[in-house]
């Protein structure tokens, strides 16, 4: 991948998605050309991160279905969650998630990885644990004012943010360093009723690998990531839809319990 300077059209495009989520309208409609190829996307994305003007705490990461990966170069795409929408749930809160009712929303399961010192080095996928500094486990809030954003190719996703618009920290995963996370049972429930059940075994080279592929992504974007920002890791359940009014509930391992309420 390489960066790409967002056009007067891309930025425009980011001026309306940031537009659409102040006022929390919907967009019937992508607002512009919709971009092809992921440098595209995240021309958009950079243009709204810096317009935007919040601090980062935070990436999704999220996985580029196998058919599309020749398409677009890539298995992962990347998107900012910013550090006021970030909810340490840790103690057993429940807090209240806001998202676009009319636009797209949806609930994940996902493992949480917070990033210690990033050095220079030319990391892989052993090395990079020595760069992470906690694991937890969490519930990404995957929304966006445009209810088609998950409909046309993951570069649409990646130009609004990658579809993000919140996470939630649930409990650590003590002695992760030497625990089997790729074999974790995971279950996620709406509404008390349970809607999936996976292990990481599906996700790619599992949390570490998405960790891996942000610090290549970011770098290639001239984007540094400061000791403390979250990885969440990616959907392990499935990506579930929401409605405001909705709780969700992630399991991990059969003990560890994270929740949500959905709101407007």
């Amino acid at each position: 991948m390489t960066k790409m300077l967002a056009t007067s059209e891309q930025q425009a495009i980011a001026k309306a998605f940031l537009a659409a989520r102040s006022a929390k309208t919907p967009l019937t409609d992508y607002p512009g050309a919709m971009p092809q190829a992921l440098d595209e996307a995240y021309a958009i994305q950079d243009s709204a991160i810096a317009l935007d003007g919040r601090s980062i705490g935070g990436w999704k990461v999220g996985r580029i279905a196998d058919d599309l990966v020749a398409r677009y170069g890539g298995n992962r795409i990347a998107g900012p969650i910013f550090t006021d929408e970030i909810i340490d749930a840790a103690d057993g809160d429940v807090p209240a998630m806001p998202v676009y009712g009319a636009g797209f929303a949806a609930a994940e399961a996902e493992v949480l990885l917070r990033f210690g010192d990033v050095d220079t080095r030319d990391y892989d996928i052993v090395s990079i644990r020595d760069a992470i500094a906690e694991v937890r486990t969490g519930i990404e809030i995957a929304s966006s004012p445009f209810p088609g954003i998950n409909q046309h190719g993951p570069a649409v996703t990646a130009s609004d943010y990658g579809n993000n618009k919140g996470l939630v920290l649930g409990p650590p995963i003590a002695g992760w360093r030497d625990a089997d996370l790729i074999a974790m049972p995971v279950e996620f429930r709406i509404d008390g009723e349970r809607i999936g059940a996976a292990t990481m075994e599906a996700m790619l080279d599992g949390p570490f690998g998405s960790a891996l592929f942000l610090t290549r992504v970011l770098r290639a974007r001239g984007i540094a990531i400061a000791p403390g920002t979250w990885v969440s890791a990616g959907a392990i359940t499935g990506v579930h839809e929401i409605r405001p009014g909705q709780s969700a509930e992630a399991l991990f391992d059969g003990k560890i319990r994270v929740s949500c309420t959905i709101t407007g």
